[in-house]
């Protein structure tokens, strides 16, 4: 599925697009990892400023999926450190969306999985533990939900409420 361009998929899909079924991020999100292009169900977190669910999450296994992070935007701290980004791939996630910063960029980048996030910040997170899981966030101008499909690659990210086919 990493194969399906954005570009096409927004070509072959007006119509999911008109009625919502297909989103389309705001570009707001920088491009890591070795993965330039990934796709799979979502899993979804709300955070900040705390990354303790993050590493739960990724110590469990992906199996595919993508991990979106609504880090509520936070420019102040990192989510995703290099550390995660390798937790992440051994443990079969395919990509990760942070509304939210990473750190350890150099490290993240040898990863072959696909990171996108707003920025990279050098301070790590607090360590708290506070946060959602399996809960609607709203990334990227667009409210996601658990379980639903996110495509990414270089033009964009999208997010499906279905798994599409071209």
């Amino acid at each position: 599925m990493a194969g399906i361009a954005t570009a096409e998929i927004c070509d072959t899909n007006a119509t999911h697009i008109a009625s919502g079924d297909l989103r389309i991020l705001h570009p707001d999100f920088k491009i890591y990892g070795q993965s330039r292009a990934f796709s799979g169900p979502i899993f979804t977190l709300k955070v900040f400023e705390d990354n303790v669910l993050v590493r739960e999450t990724l110590e469990t296994k992906g199996e595919g999926r993508v991990l979106v992070i609504d880090g509520g935007g936070s420019k102040r701290c990192a989510l995703v450190g290099g550390n995660l980004g390798q937790l992440a791939q051994s443990m079969g996630w395919v990509g990760i969306v942070v509304n939210g910063c990473i750190r350890d960029v150099d490290e993240i980048n040898a990863c072959d999985i696909g990171v996108r996030a707003l920025a990279s910040h050098p301070l790590k997170s607090n360590k708290k533990g506070n946060g959602e899981k399996n809960v609607p966030v709203y990334v990227g101008g667009t409210l996601i939900r658990d379980g639903e499909w996110l495509y990414a690659d270089n033009d964009g990210i999208l997010v499906s409420k279905f798994e599409l086919s071209i």
